[in-house]
């Protein structure tokens, strides 16, 4: 846990925050106590404390106050839990509750300078705190004993027949002994390549794995499997007691052991006895040698080790292909239909999303015909004004007759009114129950298609361990981020590119032990593996603390080559001499051996990842090591995508495909010759209108601030210019029909949520377009400008949150860059406060009582008039469903309140609405 850290700049920011945490700290306090003693109704009283709690938490993530914080969020999933009915408020449970309610009231209670000298206590306090409410209620829950695993046996079990054939089993009980035992073995290769860098953590796993197959293997009748489990867990019985140290031939021979009994699952067909006859004799082996190791007998230096064992993987295998089908074949499903998996084609899933999809925007439709036909009833109000004063003439006018009509029209006018009304009533639950049905059911055909990243990493660990032993390096490999959400297809593509980059980083980065020594770095090499989600895309990195790419061997390299001249090649920068890596046939290293060395591994990366629709960079530096950064799309269903308008239309250009977007001033346009260009840093970026590139005739009048997307390959940039952007957004990507065959620059289609057809560019396609353009010379200049637009006033901001410290925060950030800043503090202040001045911008929290942003954001874009303001939703639920759902409503963004300490509030402001006096 963080010190709790407030700069003195902030102090009256803080000062907020206590008064704030304090009025919901006693909310907590009361509710607390009455929901103990049973005097309110648990139902009605539940979300408010939970509301209290996340405000609590919200505003002291604002302040860096990280005590407060922690208590404030574990409070908050506990109060959750008893809204789920997941746990009851016993005894224990509210005493626990209450003290944190107390601990936040005295924070709350305390003066800044109290909070700066007591930082060390608070944050102990709050550990101890945090203890109590994270083990409370799994205690409370728990109906079973802390352990669930077996008591350990201490003898060895009888051993069966050497001989033995496994009796026939129960399909069902085979399907599920298949199953474990896949997942156990992988258990156990992870957990022995743990071990070996050094955690011992790792033994418990490792025991508990054997032990499963051991069982598993004794209830299927493999005496022999279920030996060599039993000997495995007996050599970490004996590492956890101190009387065995498991060393790398330890970990190599009980890697050989797991090798075999992964061997079980993989050939369903031939069945157990197929298994036994061509692994029997070699299990029987290991099982003497792992009795001895676990006895405290040494290795003898002649054990293979399992690189050794790998070698005769081919042969054993096709031993295991001839051998006849003696057993139950492995079925197709598991005993409980519950948890069956069903094969489903991938042309059938992208069909299924891409009608979700479509039933998403068909449901925002119909809120468009609920606003229509709140017109059509303002439209009949004016017609009942009509109607009365009409009424009126005909009294002055004592016609009866005429009167007698007046009335009976009336009369007709007033039951459609209501007709209307019911209508209208009815015709809008009916929406929110589609538009509901249709995001769920959006969510679950995306969620069919996902895998978490860990699914094509669980054997690398490995791989990299045994690569280093073959090469004579320590080398371990570190993953991170093993439960980001990924695509199947996009998956299964990196399962290559990722193989090459970790055996290039295993041979080429870490080096020898004895010169990492000489350059004072620790023996043990260390390769890391990152996934995670970033702007909307998947971001995944390969680094390793090796010695670097030499940049000078790649520059020799290219001369020898014949790729550049000397005196070129001695004016390129490292960023430019490291593309060159990626070159099919190019490598720097002397030597040529079977794991690399041939100059395709990079190569084929690069192809691998664009065949995903991504991009590959790399960074290195010489003694520091290197990385190469993949970004690739989360899902190919799915694009996350920069939506503008050109000539009226739609055109979206994919977000991993681009390099920035930006607005461009009229004045920052210069010309040389036909060509115009603009400055970026230190390159000169040409820019051509994408109405030129699409052939769609003359562009507009330009105006005094261009919209420019850039874009480009390893080489070259360009600034494409557009009309108008619309947003980022969100697209399902729907094929083009393959009787229009390649339409050049258009890569597919989408819809977009108002129901209107978008194309989505193909990016490289137009940069080909491009540079066709620039060597016949036809780029042409942007049209005129337009007239020289009227100074404008001041922006004004409308800032939602119901607590007062993150009011205070964005008020202050967005004053202090030339806004004008008004504040309401709940989502009904909000909209009274909107309709009696008019705004550029809103920004609201989501969790509000009264009216919440959700319904807050739908209301605005409903209506006919503020319907065109940008709304920015600014929460602290930081996941991808519930920023989903803020896009949904309406909202033109949705960041994160960690966001304002690194101004990407502002950011997102200017793009919506420009700067405050722009």
């Amino acid at each position: 846990m963080k010190e709790l850290s407030v700069a003195p700049a902030d102090l009256v920011l803080l000062e907020l925050f206590l008064a704030d945490a304090g009025s919901n700290a006693s909310v907590l306090l009361q509710g607390l106590h009455q929901l103990a003693s049973g005097t309110a109704d648990a139902a009605l009283l539940l979300p408010q404390l939970a509301i209290a709690a996340q405000s609590i938490k919200g505003a002291a993530s604002i302040v860096n106050f990280e005590a407060a914080r922690l208590i404030a969020d574990a409070l908050q999933a506990n109060l959750q839990r008893m809204e789920d009915g997941k746990v009851a408020l016993t005894g224990p449970l509210a005493v626990v509750l209450l003290r944190a309610a107390e601990a936040l009231a005295a924070m709350a209670a305390s003066s800044p300078s109290e909070l700066f000298s007591a930082a060390a206590a608070q944050n102990e306090n709050a550990r101890a705190l945090l203890r109590d409410l994270v083990a409370l209620p799994v205690a409370e829950a728990a109906e079973a004993p802390a352990s669930d695993r077996p008591p350990r046996p201490r003898r060895r079990s009888a051993r069966p027949p050497a001989g033995s054939i496994p009796p026939e089993v129960d399909a069902a009980i085979l399907e599920l002994f298949y199953t474990e035992t896949e997942s156990c073995a992988a258990a156990l290769s992870r957990g022995l390549v743990q071990l070996e860098a050094g955690d011992s953590a790792a033994l418990e796993e490792l025991m508990r794995a054997a032990h499963s197959i051991k069982g598993a293997a004794r209830i299927v009748g493999i005496g022999v499997a279920t030996r060599l489990a039993h000997a495995m867990e007996e050599c970490f019985v004996a590492a956890q007691e101190q009387r065995l140290v498991l060393g790398s031939r330890h970990v190599d021979l009980l890697l050989e052991a797991v090798d075999v009994l992964a061997e079980i699952p993989k050939n369903p067909a031939v069945g157990l006895a197929g298994w036994h006859a061509v692994k029997g004799s070699l299990a029987n082996a290991l099982v003497e040698r792992l009795e001895r190791a676990a006895g405290g007998e040494p290795i003898p230096d002649a054990a293979p080790v399992v690189l050794g064992a790998v070698s005769a993987a081919k042969v054993e295998q096709n031993a295991l292909a001839e051998t006849p089908k003696l057993a139950t074949a492995r079925p197709k499903s598991p005993a409980n239909p519950q948890d069956r998996v069903v094969k489903v084609a991938a042309q059938s899933i992208n069909r299924l999303m891409g009608l979700a999809g479509e039933s998403l925007v068909e449901s925002r439709r119909v809120q468009t015909l609920g606003s229509s036909m709140q017109r059509l009833k303002r439209k009949q109000s004016d017609l009942a004004d009509v109607l009365e004063m009409l009424t009126r003439r005909t009294e002055a006018a004592s016609d009866p007759e005429m009167a007698a009509i007046v009335v009976d029209a009336k009369a007709r006018a007033l039951e459609c009114r209501r007709l209307l009304v019911e209508q209208i009533d009815g015709l809008e639950s009916y929406a929110r129950r589609v538009d509901d049905l249709s995001e769920r059911l959006y969510r679950e055909a995306l969620k069919s298609r996902m895998r978490p990243f860990g699914d094509c990493v669980h054997g690398l660990p490995r791989m990299v361990r045994d690569l280093g032993r073959q090469l004579g390096k320590q080398v371990r490999l570190l993953i991170s981020g093993e439960a980001t959400d990924v695509d199947r297809d996009v998956l299964e593509s990196l399962e290559a590119p990722l193989n090459h980059l970790l055996r290039n980083a295993t041979d080429h980065g870490i080096e020898p032990e004895a010169e990492r020594l000489s350059k004072g770095k620790p023996a043990l090499g260390t390769v890391r593996l990152e996934a995670r989600h970033r702007a909307g895309v998947l971001a995944i990195t390969v680094s390793d603390d090796g010695g670097g790419i030499d940049a000078e061997k790649v520059r020799a390299k290219i001369v020898e080559r014949a790729l550049l001249s000397q005196k070129v090649a001695s004016e390129l920068s490292t960023p430019e001499l490291l593309e060159f890596v990626f070159l099919p046939g190019f490598s720097t290293s002397s030597r040529v051996t079977e794991i690399s060395g041939r100059g395709v591994g990079l190569d084929a990366v690069r192809s691998a990842v664009e065949a995903a629709s991504g991009i590959v960079k790399v960074q290195s530096d010489r003694d520091g090591g290197t990385s190469f950064h993949l970004q690739l799309p989360v899902t190919r269903s799915v694009m996350r995508a920069v939506v503008t308008e050109v000539a009226g239309e739609a055109y979206a250009f994919p977000l991993l495909a681009i390099e920035r977007i930006l607005r461009l001033a009229r004045p920052d346009v210069k010309s040389l010759g036909r060509a115009q260009y603009f400055v970026l840093g230190d390159a000169n970026i040409s820019l051509v209108h994408a109405q030129q590139i699409l052939d769609l005739g003359l562009p507009p009048a330009a105006q005094d601030e261009l919209c420019v997307v850039i874009v480009g390959d390893r080489t070259h940039r360009y600034g494409v210019t557009v009309d108008k952007f619309l947003g980022e957004h969100d697209l399902v990507v729907r094929p083009l029909d393959a009787r229009l065959g390649k339409v050049r620059d258009i890569a597919a289609a989408a819809i977009l949520m108002n129901g209107l057809p978008a194309l989505i560019f193909d990016v490289d396609d137009v940069v080909r377009s491009i540079e066709k353009l620039a060597q016949a010379g036809r780029m042409d200049k942007l049209s005129a400008s337009a007239a020289v637009v009227k100074a404008r006033p001041q922006k004004r901001i409308l800032v939602v949150d119901d607590s007062v410290t993150v009011r205070e925060t964005e008020r202050q950030l967005l004053s202090n860059h030339g806004y004008l800043v008004d504040v309401a503090v709940d989502g009904m202040d909000g909209w009274n406060s909107l309709s009696n001045a008019d705004y550029d911008l809103v920004i609201s929290d989501i969790d509000m009582p009264r009216m919440n942003g959700l319904e807050l954001v739908r209301t605005i874009k409903q209506d006919p008039k503020l319907g065109s303001i940008p709304v920015v939703i600014v929460s602290y639920k930081d996941r991808e469903e519930d920023r989903m759902r803020g896009l949904d409503a309406g909202a033109n963004y949705y960041l994160t309140k960690s966001s304002f300490h690194d101004e990407s509030l502002v950011r997102a402001v200017e793009e919506l609405i420009g700067t405050a006096s722009s």
